[in-house]
């Protein structure tokens, strides 16, 4: 998405204070805040003390020459850094809780939001960009609640105290260290700026390795059948020198970084050093305070530079926030009105469209439906014929309430679908899409998709009216040899299936996509080209299964072959986005010449394959 489209501004990013809204996540947990804060002040108090009892441990215990007085001042020594270790065990453990926490719940909150918008945000918002919003960006919303804030209140506080006890212990030290923290920052603030760029850019290449990668893959099929594997290796290459190129300069910056600010503390101790150690030697102060200095000195040091770097991730988290709290407050433009009610049980199944008009938003100016007006009786059985982009599919998607018209009105059993309720009016319609939608689980669950209390001997059923159950059994004979054939169709409902159904055929992911739609006992069953992808014998049983639902539900088929659309009590002809003509088959021989076409191609087609198979045999 551009930041036209998203409102995102990248320097408007960089304010820590669109932070806010992710903090309301953090109520909840008040209890563990308040034990991580706790920790927090122990550790950085422990950390601090730490120097004091250095200067013990050098001037009591060395310096007076005494095992008792070593011994006793060691003890505390152990005593502090036992304490710091304990806080430390709590601190991390509690605010990385929080973290990982919040980060969780955000993601929820995204996804639960995102689940339940309509379908044409997805088509202005790619699918990917918003996956890698709810895992990366959240990652770093996590890592800053869970990391970065910690350090950052830890090391203010480290640098506040550390500052108090430099000027406690020694004054004059104190003003030469703060004469060289400029000489250190500065440095900081320029090349982390342009490591920061760098690191923006190097992401962003790596992005576009990642996506060409993943497309290609995707696509292997494609890249295989067209030889195009050389090809695709190149340009991979040109995108990974890209990344390489990138990376190379911020690790260029980043490493002169180091040896600059290196140089220059290093030196700027030494100089610390060498002046402390004339005041030790001409008695104005004790090794152990010298000692406890140059302790606190790069305490305060180290402060700095953790909050500078803290600073950088802050502001990345930012950005992150400001994307999510996008995600999260898109409205939708489909949703349940505030009067809505359920769909009378059982429903009756009859179906009517009044002057049906609709245009899709990223489209407005042409019309996908055009008045289109119809009506279907309960039990009855609609065929939906027409060339591509006359708009069947998307008569479906109106139907199930994906779009509402821009004009007219759909209704089922009187009422008008805007009034009741998504998950009754949803729940009471099955669809079949032309490209059957499986998921990464097992046969079993994608069957259950729709109802999860369905019966394995329900869903044997279904399996059988799709035409579905030979080869799921199949499939669990292969798994294990020697089983019954029950045994055999439980084990099959048991396999996993890939992403998006992969290692099935495509008439095999159809018929399961059928049975799933019947294991809903649907009262309206919406078939897209269901059997297109069917061989002349399973459509044939898909046929006699759907004939046998005429008069137990009400049926819409979009069909393209002819056997499949005489078996319907009437058919609709689209084209265009209009309702040309409706009516019986034979009527519609007789009275559209759009729909007479249509059979004579389809007549044709049939001939000509029945003298092949005649030929052939």
């Amino acid at each position: 998405m551009s930041s036209e489209e998203t409102g995102y501004d990248r320097d408007a990013s960089r304010d820590v204070t669109k932070l806010k809204p992710a903090l309301a996540f953090l109520k909840p947990y008040g209890r563990q805040i308040v034990i991580a804060t706790i920790a927090l002040i122990f550790t950085a108090t422990a950390t601090l003390s730490i120097g004091q009892g250095m200067r013990l441990v050098i001037d009591q215990g060395l310096s007076q020459q005494s095992s008792e007085i070593l011994t006793q001042t060691l003890m505390v020594f152990a005593g502090l850094v036992l304490i710091l270790t304990a806080g430390t065990f709590v601190r991390f453990y509690y605010v990385s809780w929080i973290g990982e926490r919040v980060s969780a719940d955000l993601r929820q909150a995204v996804f639960d939001h995102l689940i339940r918008l309509h379908p044409g945000f997805f088509e202005t918002n790619q699918p990917t960009e918003i996956q890698s919003r709810i895992t990366t960006d959240t990652t770093l919303l996590q890592t800053v609640i869970g990391s970065s804030v910690s350090i950052a209140l830890r090391n203010a506080l480290m640098f506040v105290g550390g500052l108090v006890l430099l000027f406690i212990t020694n004054v004059k030290l104190t003003v030469v260290v703060l004469a060289c923290v400029p000489l250190v920052v500065v440095p900081i603030i320029v090349f982390g700026r342009r490591v920061r760029a760098l690191s923006r850019s190097s992401q962003d290449t790596l992005a576009e390795v990642g996506s060409y990668a993943g497309e290609s893959l995707r696509q292997i099929k494609v890249v295989q059948g067209f030889t195009h594997e050389a090809r695709d290796s190149e340009a991979f290459r040109v995108r990974v020198d890209a990344a390489f190129s990138v990376a190379k300069k911020r690790i260029f910056q980043r490493s002169v970084l180091t040896a600059v600010v290196m140089l220059l503390v290093l030196g700027a101790i030494a100089t610390m050093i060498w002046i402390g150690g004339q005041d030790v030697l001409l008695g104005r102060t004790s090794p152990g305070e010298l000692a406890a200095f140059i302790f606190y000195a790069f305490i305060v040091a180290g402060s700095v530079g953790a909050i500078s770097e803290v600073w950088a991730d802050l502001q990345r988290a930012a950005g992150a926030t400001e994307r999510l709290m996008e995600l999260l407050h898109s409205p939708s433009e489909i949703s349940d009105s505030p009067d809505a009610i359920e769909l009378a049980a059982p429903l009756r199944g009859r179906l009517r469209a009044d002057n049906v008009t609709y245009a899709y938003p990223s489209r407005p100016d042409t019309l996908v439906l055009d008045d289109v007006s119809f009506g279907v009786e309960p039990g009855e059985m609609l065929a939906i014929v027409g060339p591509s982009g006359a708009g069947k599919s998307t008569l479906f998607d109106l139907l199930q309430r994906f779009y509402d018209p821009r004009i007219g009105a759909i209704s089922i059993d009187g009422v008008d679908i805007r009034q009741l309720s998504l998950e009754s009016l949803r729940g009471a319609i099955a669809l079949v899409p032309q490209d059957a939608s499986l998921f990464g689980i097992s046969i079993r669950d994608n069957l259950r998709y729709g109802r999860t209390e369905a019966s394995d001997e329900e869903l044997a059923e279904a399996l059988k009216s799709a035409s579905a159950d030979e080869f799921v059994r199949a499939l669990g004979h292969a798994e294990k040899a020697g089983l019954s054939d029950a045994e055999a169709l439980k084990r099959g409902l048991d396999i996993k299936l890939g992403e998006g159904g992969s290692g099935l055929s495509g008439g095999q992911r159809q018929r399961l996509a059928i049975a799933r739609a019947l294991v809903t006992k649907p009262g309206l069953l919406l078939l897209d080209e269901a059997t297109s992808a069917l061989d002349a014998e399973s459509e044939a049983a898909i046929r006699d299964t759907v004939s046998a639902l005429k008069g137990v539900c009400t049926v819409l088929v979009i069909a393209h072959r002819l056997s499949t659309v005489v078996e319907a009590d009437r058919i609709a002809v689209l084209e265009a986005g209009r309702l040309q003509a409706i009516g019986s088959h034979e009527e519609l021989l007789g009275s559209s010449e759009l729909y007479a076409r249509f059979a004579r191609i389809q007549l044709s087609a049939a001939s000509e394959s029945e003298q092949w198979r005649n030929a052939v045999s």
